[in-house]
């Protein structure tokens, strides 16, 4: 019997070959926006690992939007260009091409994790403005205050994750992921940790959410229908408030639904540096589960999934549709082969490329 983790998985009208994703995993090696060699040598290699999906990293749809200096941006036709050998490339390798589209917020304008991972002094020239929906800081290292934005600042951002979507349908990418999670720009909207506006966009859980939503419905609308659209969504703060943090995300994964979204990849909000996240295996396993249930939605969640068994008996149980593999797929780009032998699947070898299936049928290997 075939392990569920390599069936395959439809949504619109893209089939993946199995239900293995590469998660999308900053890599912070982009110049300007622009990708380096080290980005496609990077995506393919995963894609011939045997995925179903290879996400693209965060990639800002504004260069106020970038994270730290290094990471990807997709807001010009230069940057589209740089982006199509890499779709190309993963293509030809067998896995479907996705890509996760966002704006930092207050989290921008930040060193490289293996630098300080903390905000570039606002005075140094490599620096830039932050902004966000109230002018409080992350804290800890993050510690700048954003700019406030006006309803100005929101009608932008919202038109550059439009046009960002544009080239990333023009580029060819086939799944198109939002980035409503991590306590950046769209997270700092819902989360009250962020948000203490007293407009429409702030105060109440419908009036926190209408970013997500104008922004949804207008990307929605340049989108092609044949192809899907997701979210990765923040659900919870692990804090005092989850029961109500929890329920308002499932009432806004039901609107996402009405809105035509196909996917949502369950999330961590990360809104503030004092949660208390009880990191182990598996972590959002039934928080995942119960969210997709109740908004009706396929997806997905990562987090610790740690190992091809895990995988599958999420599969099994219903919880998810798809895993979001990360870090393991850092350590090992074949995770996918490896874990086709764990579960014992006829033909793992099928799942590489012709030069190293050749030799890996051909010879007995531990």
């Amino acid at each position: 019997m075939t392990p569920k983790l390599f069936t395959p998985f439809s949504i619109k009208g893209v089939t993946l070959r199995n239900r293995i994703a590469v998660s999308p995993m900053c890599q912070y090696m982009a110049v300007n926006g622009l990708p380096t060699d080290w980005h496609p040598a990077h995506y393919e290699s995963r894609a011939r690992g045997g995925p179903g999906l290879v996400t693209v990293e965060a990639t800002a749809v504004s260069p106020e939007g970038r994270i730290t200096p290094g990471c990807l941006g997709l807001w010009s036709d230069e940057h589209a260009a740089a982006l199509r050998p890499i779709v190309q490339g993963i293509k030809a390798a067998g896995a479907v091409p996705g890509i996760q589209i966002g704006h930092a917020g207050r989290k921008a304008s930040a060193n490289l994790p293996w630098e300080g991972d903390d905000h570039i002094p606002a005075d140094d020239p490599r620096a830039w403005e932050t902004i966000a929906p109230s002018p409080l800081a992350y804290g800890g290292g993050l510690s700048r205050v954003p700019t406030e934005m006006t309803k100005a600042d929101i009608a932008r951002v919202r038109e550059d994750f439009v046009a960002t979507a544009k080239r990333a349908r023009d580029t060819g990418f086939e799944f198109l992921l939002l980035h409503f999670a991590h306590g950046y720009l769209a997270q700092n909207f819902l989360s009250p940790w962020s948000n203490q506006r007293s407009d429409e966009y702030g105060g109440s859980a419908e009036n926190r959410a209408r970013f997500m939503i104008e922004t949804l419905e207008a990307v929605r609308a340049v989108w092609p229908d044949h192809l899907p659209l997701a979210a990765r969504l923040g659900v919870i703060e692990f804090d005092q408030s989850d029961e109500q943090t929890l329920a308002e995300s499932i009432a806004l994964g039901k609107r996402f639904k009405e809105l035509g979204l196909d996917f949502l990849d369950v999330s961590m909000s990360f809104s503030t540096p004092t949660a208390k996240i009880p990191w182990g295996p598996g972590q959002l396993r039934k928080i995942a589960q119960r969210v997709l249930a109740e908004t009706g939605l396929p997806g997905s969640t990562s987090w610790n999934i740690n190992s091809p068994a895990l995988a599958e008996e999420m599969l099994q149980e219903g919880s998810v549709d798809m895993v979001m593999i990360g870090r393991p797929m850092l350590a090992n780009p074949h995770w996918a082969f490896a874990a086709a032998r764990e579960l014992g699947l006829a033909d793992p070898v099928s799942l590489l490329p012709s030069p190293y299936a050749h030799w890996l049928s051909r010879y007995h290997f531990a």
